[in-house]
């Protein structure tokens, strides 16, 4: 990940104001590796899980009550936004219409 001068990785691209962490989890390694044959595996899965899970462990002492509300309430966002974003691609992704047999 790029990380600006003062040392922090952007959220946000400077010209569009846009998130960028989809474009930071799409260069991670363990995406990569997971993604290379075009499917995500049950032990895939539940490694993804135990990374966030492992980070969740290691921020959450480092927070204040009132950054720990924040970032409980970022992460909900992003899951949500990812859900939606994921079920919005698989309604693109069906045929317009219904097969009658």
């Amino acid at each position: 990940m790029a990380k600006a001068a003062a040392g922090k990785t952007p959220w946000f691209d400077d010209s569009s104001d846009a998130p960028m962490l989809a474009e930071y989890a799409r260069k991670l390694d363990s995406f990569l590796d997971a993604v290379a044959d075009g499917r995500i595996e049950s032990q895939e899965l539940a490694a993804q899980e135990k990374r966030v899970v492992d980070l969740m462990k290691q921020v959450d002492p480092l927070l204040s009550p009132e950054a720990h509300e924040l970032v409980t309430q970022l992460l909900c966002e992003v899951t949500a936004y990812d859900l939606m974003n994921a079920m919005h691609m698989a309604g693109k992704a069906r045929p317009a219409t219904k097969f009658r047999g």
